[in-house]
């Protein structure tokens, strides 16, 4: 994607708090090959020397720390290395900090991967078949989370797509995984609790080498309908409790961040059994 010259100068980022976590010190990355230098006004064709030319900018991403007892188990169980199921109550969380740690891995450049791949269940006759627009343009209405988090971290209004142009990010659905092998990568599966067992399975047995996976999701937050299709995530979940690699992580109403309104409305809600 092309995106001028103005958009990517340096913006100083400040300290404040977001969903999930605290904003403060930084990592950074340079941009390779971004033209930061503007065209002289007159018509000569002469370069400026390099002493003369804009330093790249540095494209930065926010030092965040966890909020809550479980946010803070989250972020040491993927220190040390597990695949992570991260499940509870909406606000907690946990694609934020899903998709900070996979970007904070990666962009320290010490990384055995080399991309995250974000997964999510857009069954086309369910959801996508009433949008307007190619499959592309559909699917692009479901990465809106997920450009609003990577704008938050970068403090710019271009942090997804310029993750996604370099490559670091990349987003797909469940309907086009059949001989996909995911490797060097990390995984996130997103908003699992809309998956049925079979869009899991066919997640789970796409992971190659050198791969790892964190699940994200709340079974009280399921669109599906069916019973036998509402218990996909559960499933997966015995299955990955048994598994030794899997750390899971179960997200409480106190571990709610997202606002003061948020938590009281769902306390509430779960209270009368809603």
């Amino acid at each position: 994607m092309a995106y001028s010259t103005r958009s990517m100068r340096r913006k100083k980022t400040s300290r404040f708090s977001k969903e999930g976590g605290h904003a403060g010190d930084s990592l950074s990355f340079a941009l390779k090959g971004a033209k930061m230098s503007k065209k002289p006004k007159n018509k000569t064709n002469r370069q400026q020397p390099p002493e003369a030319q804009k330093p790249a900018a540095n494209f930065e991403l926010r030092h965040i720390k966890p909020l809550t007892p479980n946010q803070e188990k989250a972020f040491n169980s993927y220190k040390l290395g597990y695949h992570l199921m991260l499940h509870g109550f909406a606000g907690t969380g946990k694609t934020f900090c899903a998709l900070y740690l996979a970007l904070n891995e990666i962009l320290t450049g010490n990384s055995i991967y080399n991309k995250i791949i974000i997964v999510r269940s857009v069954v086309p006759s369910r959801d996508m078949g009433f949008l307007p627009g190619s499959m592309k343009e559909k699917a692009a209405v479901y990465e809106e989370p997920y450009r609003e988090i990577c704008d938050s971290l970068f403090g710019r209004g271009d942090g997804y797509e310029i993750l996604k142009m370099r490559g670091v990010v990349q987003f797909t659905t469940t309907s086009f995984l059949r001989g996909i092998t995911f490797n060097k990568a990390i995984v996130i599966l997103d908003e699992s609790q809309n998956l049925t067992f079979q869009e899991a399975d066919t997640v789970m047995t796409r992971m190659g080498d050198e791969s790892r996976i964190v699940v994200c999701g709340d079974f009280r937050q399921t669109d599906l309908v069916k019973r036998y299709e509402q218990e996909g995530i559960t499933q997966l979940m015995a299955i990955t409790k048994k598994i030794n690699t899997f750390e899971h992580v179960e997200f409480q109403k106190e571990d709610i961040v997202r606002s003061g309104l948020v938590k009281s409305y769902i306390i509430q809600k779960d209270a009368m059994g809603l």
